[in-house]
């Protein structure tokens, strides 16, 4: 007997635990690669270019690991294959499942061009708008690895309190319409956030069963999301000109590293949970995190204030209640 045999299968419930625990440490890693993108888009005085930045960097990452470790290549070359040879049968893997880093890309740029002026938490609530009902939709379509799941009366009532936490979190910012003009962009990011995860699940399945399926999925994901960026900052360049010069904060160039994580880990944990708990657990990892950026290290004059406070502790409620169903099937 191997070593792999002899060892003790996870049951679906520990794996559903362990799934909801990565799903809400994704989240906290978006928060921060949210403070630092938002930061370094500040810095430069181009959102574009800081986006772009962190993509780069996250693919260089991705591609020295794919120089060094043989099976991560093979991985990829799975994926090339199964898009090759496929005949457009159901559950086979299309070429546009592979582009999700366009959504990433988006959701990236959204963070340099808007944290520095409206803040972590405000950003976080508004791209948790759009992720908490995109998910349920996107489940519900059998977008992920997983296939079509049902609408359930816990898992709407997750989906609602979720929305319900967000309306609470910038009740306070009402008044201020500039600002909720520009968590737009946000909120758009937060519906295609759900896709990505979805599609990237399928790419990781397609790839391998393990973890090197994750990272190869990385790699495509960097790969579409830094085409899009540059075609973007070509034009950015034609109507804004170069950006500020870069700073040399080192901290600043860390967004990439987080995107690495958060992205490869999102692909291998959407196999386990779904997109929809692992949007929940994603965004209560999200709103934790920028909570604490917020009263610490702020990027904008913006103060944490009780209705972000209270909007927070209603998301984590939302997860375990959007979790149950998941739960109840161990």
């Amino acid at each position: 007997m191997t070593t792999t045999e002899s060892r003790p299968a996870l049951g679906t419930r520990q794996s559903q635990i362990i799934g909801l625990s990565a799903a809400f440490g994704i989240g906290m890693l978006v928060a921060i690669q949210s403070r630092i993108n938002g930061e370094l888009g500040n810095r430069l005085g181009d959102g574009v270019p800081a986006a772009l930045i962190s993509f780069v960097s996250g693919l260089l990452i991705l591609l020295v690991a794919c120089l060094v470790i043989p099976r991560i290549r093979t991985s990829l070359g799975n994926v090339w294959r199964t898009i090759r040879t496929s005949s457009g049968e159901q559950g086979q893997l299309r070429w546009w499942q592979c582009i999700g880093g366009v959504a990433g890309a988006f959701l990236v740029a959204t963070q340099s061009i808007t944290v520095s002026v409206i803040g972590v938490a405000v950003f976080t609530v508004a791209v948790v708008a759009g992720q908490a009902v995109s998910s349920l939709v996107v489940d519900r379509l059998g977008f992920g690895p997983a296939g079509p799941q049902p609408y359930t009366t816990l898992r709407v009532v997750g989906a609602v309190l979720a929305l319900g936490a967000v309306v609470l979190a910038v009740s306070d910012r009402l008044s201020h319409p500039s600002g909720l003009l520009i968590a737009v962009l946000p909120a758009l990011a937060g519906i295609g956030t759900a896709v990505q995860q979805a599609i990237n699940g399928r790419v990781a399945r397609t790839a391998s069963s393990d973890a090197y399926g994750a990272l190869a999925a990385g790699f495509i994901n960097f790969m579409a999301g830094t085409t899009a960026l540059a075609v973007v900052f070509l034009i950015d360049l034609l109507f804004r000109g170069l950006p500020h010069s870069l700073p040399t904060d080192p901290w600043l160039y860390f967004g990439g590293a987080c995107g690495v994580i958060f992205i490869s880990s999102a692909a291998a944990v959407v196999r386990v949970v779904g997109v929809f708990v692992l949007g929940l657990g994603t965004i209560a990892g999200q709103l934790i995190a920028s909570l604490l950026i917020d009263l610490f290290l702020p990027a904008s004059d913006q103060a944490v204030t009780f209705p972000v406070v209270a909007g927070t502790l209603l998301a984590l409620v939302a997860v375990v209640v959007a979790a149950i169903p998941n739960l109840r099937r161990g």
